[in-house]
């Protein structure tokens, strides 16, 4: 048998009397996954491995403890030989090819009338694959397109609708804009999506990589301009949804992380709409990191405080051992470090503005309250950008000397 002369096909053995002939651990596997099909399934062996042993003990399967005989055949729709046994397995393969059952038989794959593939599943979706009689081959060929399917970077997008398909919505936090830093699930989610509502700070290279069939709905904001505001969003998500279809929200950080993500979660649940949320790494945390800038270090920062910069701050509590974070916060740099100086924090507190995080286009720009906003303001700094306040700044490779040189007692002079 070559593999052009194979057809590949998927059999139904639910409810339906299989047998397999042989005891030992290939038998155990064979079993195993014929019971997962729902066949029912009978263990002809003189022996039982521990494996057949289990499952006849569970009384999942039945186990005929004795040699092969051709009335076994009888009422099989499926026949697997795996005795180990050359001369049993061409007897078991002989007798079922006489009454045309289609047989598997484990010792001779060329000349077995069908061959089991290595399957893999994901989903609703099955792959099975065959490799010219080589099933390590054949493993590893399966393990690299689950692999695939795992990270979402084959298409698995539904291209006939069920009844049973209804529309649905989820909620990616698709993390601070890098394709490498979406999660596993997410990037699964994008892989089946039929619509894509993507906002402007997502990770927008894996919207390069779409079905050319998916319709991608950009709802983007930038600072001053919301083209389409937040009602219109949660009415969009909703009526797509409806439709049938699976919509994907691609949002940039985390949905949950001054994202808005819980007002869309509640309105298409308010309108019978099922959700999915899907965690991303909220640039609060991983933006920082892009400059070298951890939220706490032992003996500097203990706790971390993330706030929008449109904020007021008078009710905050400033601490020397605290980070504070603040997202969207350029326009307001200025009023943001005198007001926090006024608080308590010293004027040689260090700050960084970090635009662009993980872009190849990255900038970091770091000095003191007392320096930054005309630092910001000479160097042109626009959103995107995280902003960090407190002594951790100075664990970034990018912080000059002479913030170094600033002794850590004089920042709340």
């Amino acid at each position: 048998m070559t593999t052009p002369d194979l057809y590949p096909v998927s059999l139904r053995l639910l409810g339906r009397p299989v047998l397999l002939v042989g005891g030992g651990r290939v038998a155990g596997r064979r079993a195993r996954a014929l019971l997962d099909a729902g066949a029912v399934v009978t263990v002809v062996a003189p022996r039982a491995g521990d494996e057949v042993a289990r499952l006849a003990g569970s009384g999942l399967l039945t186990w005929a403890p004795r040699q092969y005989r051709a009335t076994d055949l009888d009422e099989a729709w499926f026949v697997q030989t795996a005795t180990g046994i050359d001369a049993v397995d061409e007897a078991v393969a002989a007798d079922a090819d006489a009454r045309r059952i289609w047989c598997v038989n484990a010792s001779d794959a060329e000349a077995s009338a069908a061959w089991t593939p290595a399957v893999t599943r994901a989903g609703d979706v099955t792959v099975a694959v065959n490799a010219g009689g080589d099933p390590r081959r054949a493993s590893v060929l399966r393990d690299a397109i689950r692999l695939a399917l795992d990270t979402g970077r084959l298409p698995l997008r539904r291209r006939r609708r069920t009844l049973e398909t209804g529309g649905r919505v989820a909620l990616v936090g698709g993390g601070p804009g890098e394709g490498g830093l979406i999660t596993v699930r997410g990037r699964q989610l994008l892989a089946t999506a039929d619509v894509v509502v993507a906002d402007r700070l997502g990770p927008r290279e894996l919207l390069e990589d779409l079905d050319a069939e998916v319709r991608v709905i950009e709802v983007g904001k930038s600072p001053g301009n919301h083209p389409v505001g937040q009602d219109e969003i949660n009415a969009i998500l909703v009526r797509e949804a409806r439709s049938g279809q699976l919509v994907v929200r691609l949002k940039g950080g985390d949905p949950y992380v001054l994202g808005r993500g819980g007002e869309e979660a509640r309105y298409c649940r308010d309108h019978g709409i099922d959700v999915e949320v899907v965690p991303g790494v909220t640039s609060a945390i991983s933006v920082p990191a892009a400059a070298g800038i951890p939220v706490t270090h032992r003996g500097t920062a203990t706790g971390f405080t993330v706030v929008t910069g449109h904020a007021d701050l008078a009710e905050l509590s400033v601490r020397r051992d605290h980070t504070l974070v603040l997202l969207m916060g350029v326009r307001r740099l200025a009023q943001t470090a005198t007001q926090l100086c006024s608080q308590g924090l010293g004027p040689q507190t260090p700050v960084a503005v970090v635009e662009r995080g993980w872009m190849p286009d990255q900038r970091v720009t770091i000095g003191t309250l007392q320096t930054i906003a005309a630092q910001a303001e000479v160097t042109g700094v626009r959103n995107p950008a995280v902003i960090v306040v407190g002594d951790v700044v100075r664990l970034s490779p990018y912080a000059p000397n002479v913030l170094n040189e600033i002794p850590k007692e004089h920042i709340h002079d």
